[in-house]
């Protein structure tokens, strides 16, 4: 039920014909809304061409079903607004240290809204950007990326002078309060569909996500809730979770709910058209297809009091908690997950050292994490779920219960009885190569409980179904669990 003023974009100039600009009409019904003290401004049916939108505090955007707002590609309809001047950004790439070169952006607004069962369509976003310029440069990229020609780098990390004029988010969000998102499509949203940082009270629930790089990403977001969400990102990540230092300090992702959410590697537009299609193998950082949720990679600040539940994962990796950067993830609960064709590791918990951050940056730490109610089938045979701690800095206090891994095939290759640390490289699950065991691998843990684990696989395997190194453990009711620990 609609309240408040009503502004329909087209007494103000739009055309909806897919053809005129009309971004100027949309922001100019966006002012006269925030004039009136609040509102809601309308896309009826119709092809709205745009570059940058600017949503105003108290204004809700509402694309109807049967409107397409449309990313306009840089040319000779103008361009988007030009990334924020922001000094050297060292210690994180340019799309996270930006926003206002977006199809759709809001700064320092409270009580917004974007609703309705249209759809954004990022033709004209680009999923390019410059990668960080942090001096140290270990663990910039993952390690399935080492053999990559410079040359396909660069076609990935564009530099800042080709970013002008380019809009390379869809819907961008920093310093906002009371933010709800619900209802909409987005397709090929760029470098993220969605970035929100340092959001208080964030509210996304029904979307649908089809894109070619990030999903759904919450950096120092506190007090945010996902539901009902299916998100589709072969190339990259579903639904993450970051800590980054994109605008200027440390700070933290708190009281974060993601519910009933689906994520999935599919073809790129095939969850949309409902083919479901299996053709891309890998991602562009030459692992297999991505779309998973995640906490990290970025993590300066610290992860607490996050709950994940009933989700499902459809050829995607698995569940990722991940702080390499100083930060600490505490207080995680993960239950009732199923997964289909997992990609890597069905579970990957990391504490790292890759340390991008300034000067005196310190080891995080990672404890009180439960995992319940996991259900995974057609695992990679090559990779055991992996909890990897670091000597001296172990995770703390994990809990599995009621875990059942089913993994697909065999594997028969040579594998190191105990992988190289790697504590300054970018956690992925792939970064110790094939796993030492083929089940449950967890080294530098002390305080693992295992309750209720199943595993089994189509083919055989010389490793060792479970593998505990510098490990305090004990288990109940847990297949395979070895005699000595």
């Amino acid at each position: 039920m609609r309240t408040g003023h009503v502004f329909d974009v087209r007494d103000h100039g739009a055309k909806g014909d897919g053809v005129a600009l009309d971004s100027p009409a949309i922001n100019v019904a966006i002012l006269a809304a925030e004039a009136a003290g609040g509102g809601m401004v309308i896309l009826p049916p119709g092809q709205y061409l745009s570059f940058s939108i600017r949503l105003k505090s108290r204004v809700t955007l509402v694309i109807e079903d049967g409107a397409t707002l449309i990313a306009a590609e840089k040319g000779p309809l103008g361009a988007y607004d030009p990334p924020e001047e922001r000094g050297p950004q060292l210690y994180q790439d340019f799309g996270h240290s930006h926003w206002h070169n977006s199809l759709i952006w809001a700064e320092h607004a409270e009580d917004i809204a974007i609703l309705g069962k249209g759809r954004i369509l990022g033709l004209g976003l680009t999923r390019n950007g410059p990668g960080t310029p942090w001096s140290k440069q270990a663990g910039e990229r993952p390690l399935s990326m080492a053999s990559m020609p410079a040359a396909d780098i660069d076609k990935l990390e564009r530099s800042r002078q080709a970013m002008q004029g380019m809009g390379n988010k869809a819907i961008a969000l920093a310093h906002c309060k009371r933010v709800k998102l619900d209802g909409f499509s987005i397709f090929k949203g760029g470098h993220f569909a969605m970035l929100a940082s340092e959001v208080d009270g964030l509210d996304i629930g029904d979307l649908d996500i089809d894109t070619n790089r990030d999903g759904l990403d919450l950096d120092c977001v506190r007090r945010a809730r996902i539901e009902r969400c299916r998100v589709n990102t072969p190339n990259d990540d579903a639904i993450v979770l970051k800590t980054s230092l994109g605008l200027g300090r440390r700070s933290s992702c708190e009281d974060i709910e993601i519910r009933d959410c689906q994520v999935s590697g599919f073809d790129l537009g095939t969850m949309l058209d409902g083919t479901r299609q299996r053709t891309q193998e890998l991602s562009p950082d030459r692992d297999r297809v991505t779309g998973r949720i995640k906490l990290g990679t970025e993590s300066n600040g610290d992860f607490r009091r996050i709950r994940i539940a009933n989700c499902r994962f459809e050829r995607s990796r698995g569940l990722a908690l991940e702080t390499v950067d100083g930060g600490g993830i505490e207080d995680v609960l993960a239950e009732n997950i199923e997964m289909t064709d997992v990609t890597t590791a069905p579970l990957f918990l990391r504490l790292g050292a890759r340390l991008r951050g300034p000067e005196g940056t310190q080891i995080g730490a990672m404890r009180n994490i439960e995992v319940r109610g996991l259900k995974a089938t057609g695992i990679d045979p090559r990779f055991a779920a992996t909890l990897a701690g670091l000597p001296d800095y172990p995770i703390e206090c994990v809990q599995l219960r009621d875990i059942d891994l089913g993994f697909r095939g065999g594997y028969s290759e040579p594998v190191p009885e105990s992988p190289l640390e790697l504590a300054d490289a970018y956690p992925e699950p792939s970064m110790f190569g094939p796993t030492p065991a083929w089940g449950l691998w967890a080294r530098h843990v002390t305080g693992l409980e295992v309750k209720h684990l199943r595993l089994s696989r189509d083919g055989g395997d010389p490793r060792p179904s479970i593998l505990l190194d510098d490990t305090v453990a004990r288990a109940e009711d847990a297949q395979y669990w070895p005699d000595q620990v």
